[in-house]
């Protein structure tokens, strides 16, 4: 059985930088694609960033303040937030997809798997 496990999130001030790990089993790991999406209350869920085993790719609302990158060791996906700015609260959730390509979705049907979340607010 597949779990994903998100961890990180907290209250930050605008400015400030959090990290948010994902922690998953019951999977290869480096045969899945990891996405970050994230959902303010009241709007769709959103892609934030995703990574393969070769690339990653960035929502341009966090592109030059998000770093996603991936751990196959510890089978952890990891999300460094810097430069925060109130409209990244929103709650964080981490997605897994099986897939023998590359390709980095963007939509949240593509995924098959997901975590249960991580609040992330930013105070300004």
């Amino acid at each position: 059985q597949v779990h994903l496990v998100e961890s990180g999130g907290g209250l930050v001030q605008a400015g400030g930088s959090l990290r948010l790990s994902c922690a998953a089993s019951g999977l290869t790991f480096r045969r899945y694609v990891m996405g970050w999406f994230r959902q303010a209350l009241g709007k769709e869920r959103e892609f934030v960033s995703g990574i393969s085993w070769s690339s990653a790719n960035h929502a341009d609302s966090v592109k030059g303040r998000f770093t996603i990158s991936r751990d196959s060791d510890k089978n952890t996906v990891y999300l460094q937030m810097a430069s925060l700015k109130p409209e990244d609260t929103a709650v964080y959730y981490c997605a897994a997809r099986a897939t023998g390509t590359g390709i980095i979705p963007t939509d949240i049907a593509e995924y098959d798997y997901w975590g249960q979340g991580t609040q992330v607010t930013v105070s300004s």
